[in-house]
């Protein structure tokens, strides 16, 4: 019987919202509150930016659906305040997407040629410095030039090319530090891992401005990891496997899709920075209070509504907190036990910043009076 009452009790409702007609259904006695958040995963408008419209009216946070006379199959328009949207904005039509196989991608890569052409000179300053830089240059696959240089790369930088394909003989560039790879068309398909984890000296790289959906488990086999930014793609969550990289210093992984961040994040205990702004977390976990070494933290355009408990307390070198267009006041952040000794150090930071801007100024007057 008590399964035939939540039945009863609840309704579907069609939100149209830029062209798409989204189908939800919830309880009458939900309030328009809860309701937006529903809708926060499902459109990347954060609550406080949504207006409902239904009949004309806009619908009050704190009524219900059912005191607002919403009834099942009613039609609601939602419209967006601009600047207060998640991820990469809000999420509009569906765009058609054709899936990618391997083979496919295999043999789409042998039969194009690239038009680059390296000279002797070119090559032997590669295997000289250490250094290939290709950013920039148009390439849609790796010039074979490139594999010669062997274990005697250590920085490689094809970023903001049009290269779909990472093949397994990246492994052959066995003391390879960094590795740059953003801003290309790479989707999950693109990279292949088994390559990338016997880079056991690679301490930066950078796969931002791609495809990818997904981070395999293999992420965690990179144990030198300093640096690793996966900006603006379209990762829903982080492996849990990223607990493994115990050296990391700096995550980028603002601009995804993530809703979730796991536990082992806490295990990362090298961590200085970490940006998880413009995601579509609602919560963290409690494991970021581990980490103690955390002195800047980008949490904005996210659907927070609270911190870890510890974070204030337990992140004494925590001076930098960016809690932009989140659901987080300040009435809520003086709560927290540490919160003071945060805003102070939060404030001498920003004196020193002040000071340091002043002084600058200063001698660049004193010059230019000399002049």
């Amino acid at each position: 019987m008590e399964g035939e009452d939540i039945n009863c009790n609840s309704i579907s409702i069609t939100v149209k919202f830029s062209g798409r007609s989204i189908p939800i259904s919830v309880s009458l006695d939900s309030t328009i509150k809860d309701f937006k958040s529903l809708l926060q995963p499902l459109t990347n408008v954060l609550p406080r930016g949504q207006k409902l419209i239904f009949k004309g009216k806009l619908l009050v946070d704190s009524m219900t659906l059912k005191e607002s006379e919403v009834t099942n199959g009613a039609k609601v328009m939602l419209m967006s305040s601009q600047g207060l949207h998640q991820g990469d904005g809000p999420i509009l039509k569906d765009a058609k997407t054709r899936p990618i196989s391997r083979a496919n991608l295999a043999n789409k890569m042998v039969n194009q040629k690239t038009e680059f052409s390296i000279d002797k000179n070119c090559l032997d300053r590669w295997k000289v410095t250490g250094v290939i830089a290709l950013a920039e240059c148009n390439l849609k696959v790796l010039p074979d030039q490139v594999w010669a240089c062997g274990p005697s790369t250590r920085v490689l930088d094809i970023s903001n090319n049009l290269i779909q394909d990472l093949p397994t003989k990246i492994g052959c560039m066995s003391s390879l530090q960094k590795l740059f790879l953003n801003g290309n068309s790479m989707s999950d398909e693109s990279i292949y891992w088994e390559g990338l984890t016997s880079l056991k000296h690679l301490t930066v790289l950078s796969l931002s401005q791609n495809h990818l959906t997904v981070l395999p488990s293999e992420l965690g086999a990179l144990s030198s990891l300093k640096h690793l930014n996966i900006s603006n793609n379209k990762l829903n969550c982080l492996p849990v496997e990223i607990g493994l990289l115990i050296q990391l210093e700096v995550l980028k992984a603002n601009n995804n899709r993530m809703c979730t961040i796991p536990t082992s994040i806490g295990e990362c205990n090298s961590l200085v920075e970490v940006n998880l702004s413009s995601n579509l977390l609602t919560e963290l976990p409690e494991s970021f209070g581990n980490l103690h070494n955390l002195k800047a933290l980008y949490l904005g355009n996210n659907g927070l509504k609270s911190l870890p408990s510890g974070l204030f307390k337990m992140c004494l070198q925590l001076s930098t907190l960016d809690l932009h267009n989140a659901e987080i006041t300040m009435d809520i952040l003086r709560q927290f036990e540490g919160w003071e000794d945060f805003d102070e150090r939060r404030r001498s930071k920003h004196q020193k910043q002040l000071d340091f801007r002043a002084v600058s100024s200063a001698e660049f007057d004193e010059g230019a009076d000399k002049n």
